[in-house]
């Protein structure tokens, strides 16, 4: 239904054919070079494996010293996720079957069934910013009028969701742990989907089995469980601040424009550029939300050819971005996220 604040056709229109026309721009950035591609695969795998073996070895010295290591794992293997998700787009390879056999090999090691997260993260492509398609694959995001028409108790379960020791404390290792070993929302969806969780679960089940032959339990609760919890942790973070900022867009089914939303709705994660490395550029999420075929290392150079994309999407520094965790519900009438005092203010008045 149509709300009263929604922005006017003209402006909409306006906004939507400023989007639509990096279309074809961007579209010279997709081809993929398969050399480069295996490149950044295999030297991301080598400093994945390096860590291990090196924590691996630090526990006859010092479990601290290999949680430490651990801990530096973590980054490469969220680097290894942000690979599995341009897997998942066809941007890595030219090869569909090649993308999905490495993506499906790279979820075994970031414990995430790769066929169930495609289906998924394909939703929240093709619906980000909808306020009437809200569901599988997002934050869940309230309007300011539909928390208050909340009972207590509802306040109280979405108050509890959106607080940062609930989505960046218990959730990460929920989801990846536990949520991951079924195909939740995807059930009945075909058997492809059972049979990305459940091999996948046998594959970890066999790759923790082997570890625990032969190192025992240490390495599983200092190597294995800090690197994937931590890493999940990370990536539920960077997927929060990409579309969880204050300038943020949302709008109802009639005036939401896919283009639109991909250029307004993503921010520019303006990290460190160690940090760009460590989550393989996908900051800049803006330019990926406009094309989702371009490969990773192919984004800074979307930048670098095109200064006004570099200033056009929300740009969030690390210390900005933190703000963003007391945003927690979008007010139509001033378009934009807001804090739970905020967006009972008008009640009050």
């Amino acid at each position: 239904m149509k709300n009263s604040y929604s922005m006017t056709a003209s402006s909409i229109a306006d906004t939507s054919a400023d989007a639509r026309r990096w279309v074809p721009i961007l579209a010279r950035y997709r081809e993929p070079s398969t050399s480069r591609s295996l490149f950044e695969v295999a030297i991301t795998l080598a400093a994945f494996v390096l860590l291990w073996a090196l924590g691996w070895w630090a526990l006859s010295i010092s479990p601290w010293l290999a949680g430490g290591i651990a801990v530096l794992n973590a980054f490469i293997l969220v680097r290894l996720f942000v690979i599995q998700h341009d897997c998942g787009h066809g941007a890595l390879f030219s090869s569909r079957r090649l993308a999905d056999w490495t993506g499906r090999a790279l979820g075994v090691l970031t414990v995430t069934p790769y066929d169930v997260w495609r289906r998924i993260h394909a939703e929240h492509h093709g619906h980000s910013g909808n306020l009437d398609r809200r569901g599988m694959g997002e934050v869940q995001t309230l309007t300011a009028a539909e928390y208050r028409a909340l009972s207590p108790m509802g306040q109280l379960r979405y108050r509890i969701y959106r607080h940062p020791a609930f989505l960046f404390g218990f959730a990460p290792a929920w989801v990846f742990l536990l949520e991951n070993r079924l195909p939740l929302g995807l059930m009945r969806a075909g058997r492809v989907y059972w049979i990305s969780a459940m091999g996948t679960n046998v594959a970890v089940a066999a790759l923790l089995g082997l570890i625990w032959y032969f190192g025992g339990l240490l390495p599983l609760l200092v190597l294995f469980l800090p690197t994937t919890v931590l890493a999940a942790t990370i990536g539920v973070w960077l997927f929060y601040v990409q579309h969880q900022f204050e300038e943020t867009h949302f709008e109802h089914e009639p005036e939401w424009q896919l283009h639109d939303a991909a250029l307004h709705g993503s921010s520019h994660y303006d990290l460190p550029a160690p940090l760009h490395w460590l989550t393989a550029n996908i900051g800049l999420h803006h330019v990926h939300h406009l094309n989702s075929r371009i490969p990773f290392y192919r984004l800074p150079a979307v930048l670098r050819d095109h200064p006004e994309l570099d200033r056009a999407g929300q740009r969030l520094t690390l210390r900005e971005s933190l703000h963003c965790v007391r945003l927690k519900l979008w007010d139509e009438e001033r378009r934009k996220l807001v804090t739970l005092a905020d967006g009972l203010a008008p009640a009050a008045a």
